[in-house]
């Protein structure tokens, strides 16, 4: 918790300090009123017609005592709504940079959904607990001790009964909240599985629709809301059985006050005396409710603080990981330095709690202007290869270098600066199609709109962008999905020919391309890119067969690596999957159109 108040700032400090000083006038506010209370009290029983002035004057008092306290309570609430709003601001500004620093394996080691619920839920339930917590923390231990320091001067005898009330209240909380934390935990927990299956619901709705799978994802998400719904029902009804008991308390507490009262009332001897004694009862009795509202108070921090504590951890877990790839200090090449080159030494790389290595010992260079080409069966390691360039992961053993500088050593934003690259999942952002196109930044670079035009028409979406009613001001929804599989795809590639890069990667980035547009955006690519290194991922032998160099890999391993031509005559695994895609006729023939 120490850690995530050290995002206060001293403004909110400040109203933090504001705020204790009206909490203390409240509370004193507070207690003055039942000492108003007796002396009206002892005034009414006495019956004097000249008291009613004194009685008006204290009541006046009284009144004002009352609204003070209520004022008071209006300014202590809008300090703490302040602070907690800020807090909250801060926190998932922190929550989303540090997400922003993970590399893949802290994302997947939290998973999507679950750092979804960290950055809204739990910082929600964190909002709330600071909330509350200025406004009754604070005032319930000021308000109890300050009540018990003004009951302990009166008869022993109503402290007693006051003391065993709130023995009771404590332990009955106690009792409860034992059984309630850890009931808490798994309610985040479950959380995070329903938004899971909400999430993973959403987005593959056409392949839930298209299997008429509606009535399996309608029970897969029923045994999450449910599993969270029992769970819920149970905290709920442990905690909602203190509003009863805390009631039943206060009322007994009151009942005991005036039954003990009325035989110490009855065992005096005089009027005066009896008079002064229940104007001291109802003094008592206010004290006494004040301080059994203070513990009430405290009684609603600890239901909503075991949720907030396990929410404090969770959050504090993303804030406290710290990513594994770490900038380099390197924001410029030296002199000499050869530029567009990738460079493979020996590398190896095993994903994290894999059992063994994805990659082993692969060695590769790629000069300027060349297309290195990776091609394989599923699972042979093409993409890992290719994320390890933009350090997305680093590799396990061995270098991987960039313009002849280990990747390591660059500043990631340096790094990605001399990269363009397309996903093998075409990502469309909410907006349109100018801002998806000029995405990002790039240090020297401007976005201009004739540099987005020329980079869609290299990537051959000019003809179905401009086509569209509002042209390049088109309006692309989340994900893209106003748009084909086709046109995501040569927009992902648009986006990184924008950026003017020295290396281009392409992971598998055609798959959703016709043959025709498939060889016309190569030709493009090679005319307009021609001193552009191009390191392509791709499952078809048409998309590669140009290029100057293609690796083979199966499992993890080079088993083949040369050109088109000459891998027909050495490489089996390579011959495999030519024969299987084209006829003898069309690879001597060249691409299929």
């Amino acid at each position: 918790m120490i850690r995530i108040l050290k995002a206060l700032k001293w403004r909110e400090w400040l109203y933090a300090a504001l705020s204790v000083g009206f909490i203390v006038l409240q509370v004193w506010l507070d207690l003055t009123m039942p000492d108003y209370m007796s002396s009206i009290t002892t005034l009414a029983v006495s019956g004097s017609e000249a008291a009613m002035a004194d009685i008006w004057r204290d009541g006046g008092l009284m009144l004002a005592c009352a609204l003070g306290s209520a004022l008071s309570s209006v300014v202590v609430g809008f300090f703490a709504a302040r602070i907690a709003a800020a807090l909250a601001f801060r926190l998932r500004a922190q929550v989303f940079d540090r997400v922003e620093s993970f590399s893949m394996e802290e994302i997947n080691r939290f998973s999507t959904a679950s750092l979804i619920t960290r950055t809204t839920n739990d910082i929600t339930q964190v909002q709330m607990v600071v909330s509350m917590g200025l406004q009754v923390v604070i005032k319930a231990p000021i308000l109890a001790v300050w009540a018990v320091v003004k009951i302990t001067s009166t008869n022993w005898q109503w402290s007693v009964v006051t003391a065993a009330a709130v023995v009771l209240m404590v332990a009955l909380m106690l009792f409860i909240l034992l059984a309630v934390i850890p009931k808490f935990r798994r309610v985040q927990k479950l959380t995070d599985n329903l938004n899971a299956v909400t999430r993973e619901n959403l987005t593959g709705v056409r392949v839930v629709r298209a299997y008429n799978a509606e009535d399996y994802q309608e029970k897969k998400f029923g045994r999450a809301n449910e599993a969270l719904t029992k769970t819920q029902l149970f905290t709920s009804r442990a905690m909602a059985i203190l509003a009863p008991v805390m009631t039943m308390l206060m009322s007994g507490l009151t009942l005991a006050i005036y039954w003990i009262g009325a035989y110490l009332i009855d065992a005096l001897p005089t009027g005066a005396e009896r008079s002064a004694l229940f104007g001291q009862m109802a003094a008592f009795s206010g004290y006494a409710m004040q301080v059994v509202a203070a513990f009430m108070m405290l009684a609603i921090i600890f239901i909503i603080l075991p949720r907030a504590m396990v929410s404090v951890r969770r959050i504090d877990e993303v804030l406290s990981t710290e990513p594994t790839i770490l900038d380099g200090t390197l924001t410029a090449l030296p002199a000499g330095s050869p530029v567009g080159t990738v460079e493979f030494r020996h590398v190896s790389f095993c994903y994290p709690d894999a059992s063994s290595d994805v990659l082993h010992d692969i060695s590769f260079k790629a000069e300027r202007g060349q297309t290195v080409a990776f091609i394989g069966s599923t699972g042979s390691g093409k993409s890992t290869v290719v994320n390890l360039i933009p350090r997305f992961y680093d590799a396990t053993e061995g270098e991987v270098l960039v313009d002849g500088v280990n990747v390591k050593e660059y500043t990631l934003s340096a790094l990605h600066d001399r990269i363009g690259y397309v996903s093998q999942r075409a990502v469309m952002f909410s907006g349109t199609v100018e801002s998806n196109v000029a995405y990002g930044e790039k240090e020297g670079l401007t976005f201009t709109e004739d540099k987005v035009k020329e980079a869609v028409r290299i990537a051959q979406g000019a003809e179905f962008v401009e086509a569209k009613e509002d042209g390049y001001q088109s309006y692309v929804s989340q994900g893209g999905t106003n748009f084909s599989g086709g046109q995501k795809q040569r927009l992902s590639i648009a986006r990184a020919v924008c950026r003017d890069p020295e290396i281009i990667i392409f992971d598998d980035s055609f798959s959703a391309l016709d043959y025709k547009t498939d060889k016309l955006l190569r030709q493009a690519l090679k005319h307009e890119l021609a001193g552009v290194t191009s390191v392509i991922v791709a499952q078809r032998i048409g998309t590669i067969r140009e290029a100057d160099r293609i690796i083979v890999l199966e499992e993890g391993r080079v088993v083949g690596d040369g050109t088109h031509d000459a891998l027909m005559e050495s490489c089996a695994v390579y011959r495999e999957i030519a024969y299987s895609q084209l006829s003898e006729e069309e690879l001597k023939g060249g691409d299929r159109a």
